[in-house]
């Protein structure tokens, strides 16, 4: 089973990694993102922080989140 958070997750992720979302950019904030993936803002804010705990984005208080600079490398295995 997959959580909702995990799904948008990944689905950033792939984003991130295929440069829709490029180095240096910014990530929707909550409320587009929970618009887009049709989720609360709890389970956005979830998924942001397993962005963060990937080591794909940075996230800056009253400004958003943002895409590292270099991506580390592709884990076979998503964790959650």
């Amino acid at each position: 089973m997959i959580y909702e958070w995990q799904r948008v997750a990944n689905d950033l992720e792939r984003r991130i990694r295929t440069g829709e979302i490029p180095p240096g950019g910014r990530v929707e904030n909550e409320r587009e993102l929970a618009n887009v993936y049709t989720v609360s803002a709890g389970t956005v804010r979830r998924a942001v922080r397993e962005l963060r705990e990937r080591g794909l984005v940075e996230t800056l208080p009253a400004k958003g989140s943002y895409v590292v600079d270099v991506l580390p490398p592709t884990d076979p295995a998503p964790t959650g």
